[in-house]
């Protein structure tokens, strides 16, 4: 390995990405609720405000939509501020800035200013945290024009798109799945940016496409190596953007594949996998598919306490196997 690169968890990734953001730039500042002292709900942002002092790491109150409005307004005056919802389910509480403020002033504005504005979402289900603190929104906010959404899947991409987040001059939304926290992967020590707007092709494959996002990246990765074993060769796409999306890397794939799976966990309904189905059925993959598109995502519920049935509101390894292999095989 190199020596430059280490294995971080996704946690301490991100906590690097936000101190080397500070330390290049001293408009960036931190705002959310228990990031200071306490280092924050999922111990992302640590000892920061000890580096940092608290007028960088500012504790909020629990006040979303005063605090997330105190974020545009510093953004608008030109400083560069990184909000941290607790739990992303509490955005649903400071919407009125996200969606109609930070995303449309540019706009309204005629281009004059920028809202250069990061916000972090801890998200997504598996901690038994229930059903108000376990949601996976983020296709809500990709369907708002003026906002960009990010989803890094691995430790070396968290750090990378929130680098290229807060160099932004328009509002992202960086959406962290929780269970991510936890798991390792090579993280270059320097700073470094991953082009918001791009997706990756984790794994390579003719038979099928597997589009997906945060954690189902793993989960169709794994996926794939048990249909490896069948004989059936899968792509796996890693989305790492919701807005903007790119098109032309799963067209190309589907192309080539014929065949299109997309697991995500958010509902089903009119999910992320609802556009990408949609895109397809618009671009000249369309001619290329053998099969009808497959969408594998949350159940149509809350999301349950009871462990059990947590795990079975969401897709797992075995119902991504099962929906690709019944694909290939004409059982759909």
């Amino acid at each position: 390995m190199n020596e430059m690169v280490r294995e971080l968890t996704y946690a301490q990734a991100v906590q690097e990405a936000l101190a080397q953001a500070m330390e290049a730039d001293e408009r960036v500042f931190l705002m959310g609720e228990d990031i200071g002292v306490y280092g924050g709900a999922f111990q992302v942002t640590g000892d920061l405000v000890h580096r940092f002092g608290e007028d960088r790491v500012m504790d909020t109150p629990i006040a979303e939509l005063g605090a997330a409005g105190v974020a545009v307004g510093a953004a608008l005056a030109g400083s560069r501020p990184v909000f941290e919802f607790q739990f992303s389910d509490f955005a649903t509480l400071a919407m009125e800035q996200i969606v109609n403020q930070a995303a449309k002033i540019r706009f309204m504005l005629g281009g004059k200013v920028s809202v250069p504005l990061v916000m972090r979402f801890p998200a997504g289900s598996g901690t038994g945290a229930a059903a108000q603190h376990s949601q996976s929104l983020e296709a809500w906010l990709a369907h708002v024009p003026g906002l960009k959404v990010v989803q890094p899947a691995t430790p070396h991409d968290a750090k990378g798109l929130l680098l290229a987040a807060i160099d932004d001059p328009d509002p992202v939304m960086v959406f962290e799945h929780k269970l991510l926290y936890k798991t390792k992967g090579e993280v270059p020590a320097e700073p470094y940016r991953v082009p918001i707007g791009k997706a990756i092709v984790r794994r390579e494959g003719n038979d099928v496409t597997i589009v997906a996002t945060a954690i189902m990246v793993h989960r169709a990765l794994e996926a794939a190596e048990t249909l490896a074993g069948e004989g059936i060769a899968a792509e796996v796409i890693d989305l790492r953007t919701l807005r903007p999306l790119d098109k032309g890397t799963v067209i190309e794939s589907v192309k080539k594949t014929s065949r299109l799976v997309c697991v995500y966990e958010g509902v089903k309904t009119l999910g992320i996998g609802a556009e990408i189905s949609a895109m397809i059925a618009e671009s000249e993959a369309f001619d290329y598919l053998d099969a009808p598109i497959v969408r594998l995502g949350g159940v149509e519920s809350p999301i349950p306490y009871n462990p059990v049935l947590e795990k079975a509101a969401v897709p797992q390894t075995p119902d991504i196997i099962a929906d690709v292999r019944n694909l290939v095989k004409g059982r759909t």
